[in-house]
Formats: C-alpha cells, sequence, structure tokens
C-alpha cells in the first residue's frame, strides 16, 4: 500500500500515544545548561544548540562510552527536587506541544538519589511535576494523560526496592514497571523475586528485552518473568524465516504482547539498520502489535512526529499506519481498560467501538 504523503504539520495534529520514553533521555536542551548552571556541573557546552548537536553526534558515534555520557549530564541535574519538578512538568508540555494523548514515561528513581532525596521523594516529586504540567496542557487546550513506570536497574541490586515502590505508588499516578540498563549479561530472570512480588500485587510491568540480546532475553522477560509487554522486541525477528513465525514469535504475535519499538533509538544502539529495513514494518505487516515510541528525545534529537515523518517517507506508511500503532500503544497501555476506551473511541478515532 502506497503511503499517504503529508507533511509535518499534518502528523503533528494526529493524536499520538507513547509507551516507551525514559524521562532522563528527554530534557530540553536549554534546560539541562539552566540546571546545570545552578548545581555546578560542568557540560560539554553551555549552548543549548550546541549541546543538543553533541548529544545527537555522540548518540550516533557508535562509541558505548559515549552515549553512556549523554545520560550522566541529564542524570546530574536531576538530584534536587528544583531540578526534578522542572524537568518532569516540561517533559508533559513537550508531549503535549507533539500531539500526544497519552504517554508513559520511565525512570529509575535510584539514579536520583545522589542529592540527598529519598527513593519515596525522588517519586513524589516527578508525580508532582508530572500533575502540574498535565494541568498546564488542558488548560492550554491540549490536554495529554502520563502514567510512570518505574525502573530498576538490571546490573543493580536495588531491583526489588523499585518494584516495591511500584506497588507503593501505584495509586499516585504509577501505573507500571520496567527493568533497564545492560540486557545482555544481565538477565531478567536474576530478578524473578520481584516480578513475581509484582504479579501478587497486580502491577503490571515490561521488560527491555530483544534489542542488545536475542531470542533467549524475549522468552525469560515473558515465559519466565511474566512480562505484558516487551521493550524494543526487535530481535523477535530471529524466530521468523520467509514470513514464517516460530513458536516464540507465534505466541507474541497471537496472544498481542505489545512491542514497544523505537526506530531512531533502534539504529543508534545497532539494533535495526535503517528506517527503511526496521523490522517494524515487517512485524506490523505480520499482524504483531507494533507500537511507535522515541525512547529518548534528546539523546535520539526526535519526537514522536519525527519517528512518524520518518515512516512516511522513508518505509512508505500510510496515515492509517500510524492510527494503527497508535491504537495498539492505547491498547496495551497499563492504564484502566474505560481509559483506554475512551481514548481509542473519543479522540484517536471518534467513533471506533472497542
Amino acid at each position: 500500500m502506497t503511503a499517504t504523503r503529508v507533511d509535518a504539520d499534518v502528523i503533528r495534529r494526529l493524536p499520538k500515544a507513547v509507551l516507551h520514553d525514559h524521562l532522563d533521555g528527554g530534557l530540553r536542551p536549554a534546560t539541562v545548561v539552566e540546571l546545570a548552571a545552578e548545581v555546578g556541573h560542568t557540560l560539554p557546552t553551555t549552548d543549548p544548540d550546541e549541546l543538543a548537536a553533541w548529544y545527537f553526534e555522540a548518540a550516533n558515534s557508535g562509541d558505548l562510552v559515549r552515549y553512556i555520557a549523554t545520560f550522566e549530564h541529564t542524570l546530574a541535574v536531576m538530584q534536587t527536587r528544583e531540578g526534578l519538578l522542572r524537568t518532569a512538568e516540561e517533559y508533559v508540555l513537550d508531549l503535549a506541544a507533539d500531539g500526544v494523548v497519552y504517554g508513559e514515561v520511565r525512570y529509575a528513581p535510584e539514579l536520583n538519589t545522589n542529592g540527598g532525596l529519598s527513593l519515596a521523594e525522588v517519586v513524589e516529586t516527578v508525580q508532582e511535576g508530572l500533575a502540574a504540567g498535565m494541568a498546564k496542557a488542558a488548560a492550554a487546550g491540549t490536554p495529554v494523560r502520563v502514567g510512570t513506570l518505574l525502573c530498576g536497574m538490571r546490573m543493580f541490586d536495588r531491583v526489588r526496592e523499585a518494584a516495591d515502590l511500584a506497588v507503593a505508588f501505584r495509586d499516585a499516578g504509577v501505573v507500571g514497571f520496567d527493568i533497564a540498563g545492560a540486557e545482555a549479561g544481565f538477565p531478567a530472570a536474576d530478578h524473578l523475586a520481584a516480578f513475581e512480588h509484582l504479579r501478587r500485587e497486580s502491577v503490571p510491568f515490561t521488560i527491555h528485552a530483544g534489542e542488545a540480546d536475542g531470542l533467549s532475553s524475549i522468552h525469560q522477560a515473558l515465559q519466565i518473568c511474566g512480562a505484558q509487554r516487551l521493550g524494543h522486541g526487535v530481535r523477535i525477528t530471529d524466530d521468523i524465516v520467509d514470513g514464517k513465525l516460530g513458536r516464540l514469535a507465534g505466541w507474541v504475535r497471537d496472544r498481542r504482547i505489545a512491542l514497544e519499538m523505537c526506530p531512531t533509538s533502534n539504529l543508534q544502539t545497532g539494533a535495526a539498520t535503517s528506517i527503511a529495513e526496521h523490522p517494524i514494518t515487517a512485524l506490523k505487516d505480520l499482524g504483531f502489535r507494533v507500537t511507535l515510541n522515541t525512547d529518548n528525545r534528546l539523546v535520539s534529537g526526535t519526537t514522536m512526529t519525527r519517528e512518524m515523518s520518518l515512516l512516511v517517507e522513508q518505509a512508505d506508511w500510510s496515515v492509517e499506519d500510524l492510527r494503527t500503532v497508535t491504537v495498539n500503544a492505547l491498547k496495551s497501555a497499563f492504564i484502566p481498560f474505560d481509559e483506554r476506551k475512551a481514548l481509542i473511541e473519543d479522540v484517536v478515532l471518534p467513533g471506533y467501538a472497542l
């Protein structure tokens, strides 16, 4: 099918949903500069435009050390109450400006405690900032609903603490859980006790899997840990040969397990070679529940509008395809069914019956 050729303004106006977006990877460059000056942190440059270019160049360098260094600078300005409040509020406003009507933001509270805040204080502060952003967006006529996913870092030993936080704050804006960090060499099943605890407490979770590791990582995330979604999941294509699905790929497709796919980010990390050949298109055509996401908006120099535009321009996507991945995301969002139903029927596809 030939894609409908539309400009960025048309795509920007489309209602969007994003499930995979990291708070510490999406700050405004000017905010990083201002907050760094306040806390005395040295940046590569204090010019916001130059800093944005530095982030993008570093993320595209193919040098993992440089890529990781980008988060060193954002996290440095997210250690105080003031820094967290501002970045969380601006996060929401930036989503609203991009036409996002539902978003899930994820971050690891343990990475924001160097300034003396406790884990609980970090979560409370971020939620306060998100609430302020949602109130401002609604007042401006661009309402957006944002839920929080708390992350545990799979290479450290505080995953269970993060899971406990997700349980404690599930009625205060936290909608789910994730583990992040280096995938290869740090199996999700090492933290099985945390996932079992989340299941007992009826807290949904996703797991980064199938980005830097292969089918064994996906199998472990789903069949051992019990994830309801997959963060990235691009390597599920390893279980598909000439359009024929293996048992694991069939399980993912047939049980409508959402794949949180992030094309630009996947190019940067080497999980994909081009937008045109990114697995998201083939998986969409095979009937998988693919969703489109930004991952790290500052680091990848991207937005939902840009991700959609790239797929239209380079992978021949239509507006109907864009609406499909938006509906997919809302169907798999970690919020109650009636809220998902209302967003789909009233905002994204008026008249659509879920």
